[in-house]
């Protein structure tokens, strides 16, 4: 940990860092006298009103700062790969771990498997704790980084080297008591594989956490996820609808418990389940205020919820006739029926779902999450009336207009010969109908 450096990248105009001559290539050596090894450090040890920092030039001269100024008033300094080095990687070899099972010849990005708490702390990524020293899991304790989105799956030690072929797996309990010890917040997560970290193990699982309730604030329950590439990789299934809806109903069973308990429901089945049972999400009071958005707990609730508020938004009909063709993944469709059966009501306006079936990844993967370009243009049929295709945003890249297996919108968009547009919510459907009517 201590061999990373903060290197300068750039520096904000008007800062107090432009004020006092920090350039691009300068090092951030000391804070404090004490050693800065990355932005956590920085962070940490800035948030004071007298900072004093140890600087060393390209040319290796150092300068020694002194600094005076608000406690949380920032330097203005932005350090190279966001002050963080390289991302440490992941030691496990998960038997359900979705990157082993990626088609071939796909981006690098797509294989990366990262494990680490910053990212963790800054980002929300699970992590599993088997690559964290003695001397990290006290870092993470005196510095608070909280809160932690943490991988379990199971407690049992033994069925987690197991699942996680690592026997470091087998330390997660004695990590989560320290860490909730020291007041840091943590949510959990559990990849359930049928059989395998189910029924009495869950019973166990969910026991052990709701122990060290409020420090572990939240257990999310996730179906294995599994594509078509599982050659030679451990012999898993998927959840069938009965077993989805036994999740369902010990989860319901839980959050009872829970909070009349602690006040709070603390276990929640993603949406996945309750598509898998064909069975409605929950009310928006039963997601303790959605924690685990990300982990596709409750996204359903909140869409659904967004939608009502905003339909009325729609204007009473277009201009002229318009035909849109709606895409999403098949495990969704029900979810968007009534939504394309509103929008149908819009006058001279005409939408078509279209739920793709994933042949890039398999038959088995139906979120919208990972459809693709290559099946979008091959099972969507664009005539000469469609005016525009809308896709899911969830199939794009985060932050920018690009497939997984390549294409981006706008390859997709002269693929197909139409405007393709993406959607990510209920507000960004209607401000597409909206701007129809101009």
């Amino acid at each position: 940990m201590g061999d990373r450096q903060l290197e300068v990248e750039s520096i904000e105009p008007g800062s107090i860092a432009e004020e006092l001559g920090i350039e691009p290539g300068d090092t951030v050596l000391r804070i404090n006298d004490k050693p800065a090894a990355d932005i956590i450090d920085y962070c940490f040890l800035t948030a004071e009103e007298e900072v004093n920092i140890l600087l060393q030039k390209p040319d290796n001269s150092q300068w020694l700062l002194e600094i005076e100024k608000d406690w949380d008033e920032e330097l203005g300094i932005i350090f190279k790969e966001g002050g963080l080095g390289a991302t440490r990687s992941c030691r496990n070899k998960c038997i359900f771990c979705f990157v082993d099972q990626m088609p071939p010849d796909m981006r690098d990005s797509l294989y990366v498997k990262d494990d680490d708490y910053r990212l963790s702390f800054f980002q929300g990524n699970f992590i599993s704790l088997t690559n964290v020293s003695d001397r990290e899991l006290q870092r993470i304790a005196e510095q608070k980084l909280s809160p932690l989105y943490i991988s379990v799956h199971t407690t049992n030690p033994r069925l987690r080297v197991k699942m996680m072929r690592n026997p470091a797996a087998a330390k997660i309990m004695d990590q989560l008591r320290y860490l909730a010890g020291s007041g840091v917040e943590i949510h959990t997560q559990a990849v359930l594989c049928p059989g395998i970290n189910t029924g009495e193990e869950l019973e166990r699982t969910v026991a052990d956490l709701s122990d060290l309730w409020p420090s572990v604030h939240s257990l999310a329950l996730v179906p294995v996820g599994l594509t078509g590439y599982r050659e030679k990789l451990y012999p898993l299934r998927k959840f069938n609808s009965v077993e989805a809806v036994e999740i369902i109903q010990r989860v319901y069973q839980w959050q009872k418990v829970f909070t009349k308990q602690k006040g709070y429901p603390l276990v929640f089945a993603s949406d996945e389940f309750y598509l898998l049972a064909g069975k409605p999400v929950p009310p928006a009071d039963h997601y303790g205020g959605f924690p685990q958005t990300e982990n596709g707990v409750g996204l359903i609730r909140l869409f659904v919820d967004s939608w009502n508020e905003i339909k009325s938004e729609l204007p009473r009909g277009l201009p002229s006739e318009t035909n849109l063709k709606l895409v999403t993944g098949e495990l969704a469709a029900s979810v968007l029926d009534p939504v394309v059966n509103r929008l149908n009501k819009v006058e001279n306006l005409s939408v078509e779902l279209v739920a793709v079936k994933n042949n890039f990844f398999g038959a088995d993967v139906t979120v919208a999450g990972l459809l693709t370009a290559a099946d979008i243009t091959g099972q969507i049929k664009v005539c000469g009336n469609t005016g525009a295709v809308i896709v899911p945003e969830a199939a794009l890249r985060s932050g920018e207009p690009v497939f997984l297996d390549g294409p981006s919108l706008d390859e997709l968009s002269h693929k197909l010969g139409v405007p393709v547009l993406a959607a990510g919510n209920p507000q960004e459907l209607v401000e597409i109908i909206k701007q129809l009517d101009l």
